[in-house]
């Protein structure tokens, strides 16, 4: 099939890629619209990892205040330029990311970031529950790990579904950012106090 210029230009609006890589989708994708916008998008998505070790030090600090000040979030986002760091785009996700610190409360950023001992205190607790529920012996280890996977997926930020798409995590949205503004983005520290909490 021929691609056309409009077909470059028409895919190039929609995934704010260039020239040459929409032409390569396009042509890929024997000129299918919808394959080449995933095409772009599973590209992007490899560049991301490449982009991982670059150096992230400008940024944004995202605040936000939900119910009337019950809850309040801090998140810090680091990209590699400032021009970058004050784009709409960027911006945006910064405040997305404190809406879901908002409503799903993480206690980390990634799973790395949990400490040992706060792993084995877990495992302990859903061994504990699965004798309790009179789970054989020989399956405590293989249930804890699933427990504790479980825990993963609702402590640590990026390991989260994302609060408007139950289909997406929220490492896959910092993984389109950092496809579509093509720099390594770090969510650095975050933040969040509610009213009336105990401190820890």
């Amino acid at each position: 099939m021929e691609i056309t210029t409009e077909m470059i230009k028409e895919l190039r609006e929609a995934t704010k890629a260039g020239v040459l890589d929409c032409r390569k989708a396009l042509t890929e994708s024997n000129g299918d619209f919808q394959k080449a916008v995933d095409f772009l998008r599973e590209k992007g998505l490899a560049t991301a990892a490449k982009r991982a070790d670059r150096l992230a030090s400008n940024g944004v600090v995202e605040l936000y205040s939900h119910g009337n000040g019950r809850v309040g979030v801090m998140v810090e986002v680091n990209c590699e330029t400032d021009f970058v760091a004050r784009s709409e785009g960027f911006r945006k996700f910064a405040h997305e990311l404190a809406l879901q610190i908002a409503a799903a409360a993480p206690h980390y950023i990634k799973p790395e970031d949990i400490p040992a001992d706060v792993l084995a205190h877990e495992v302990e607790i859903a061994k504990g529950r699965a004798r309790e529920e009179g789970k054989p012996e020989n399956m405590l280890e293989r249930i804890a790990e699933g427990r504790v996977e479980k825990f993963k997926d609702e402590a640590c930020l990026l390991r989260q579904v994302y609060i408007r798409d139950d289909q997406t995590k929220v490492e896959k949205l910092l993984l389109d950012q950092i496809a579509s503004l093509g720099e390594n983005i770090v969510v650095r520290r975050f933040a969040r106090w509610e009213l009336g909490e105990a401190s820890q």
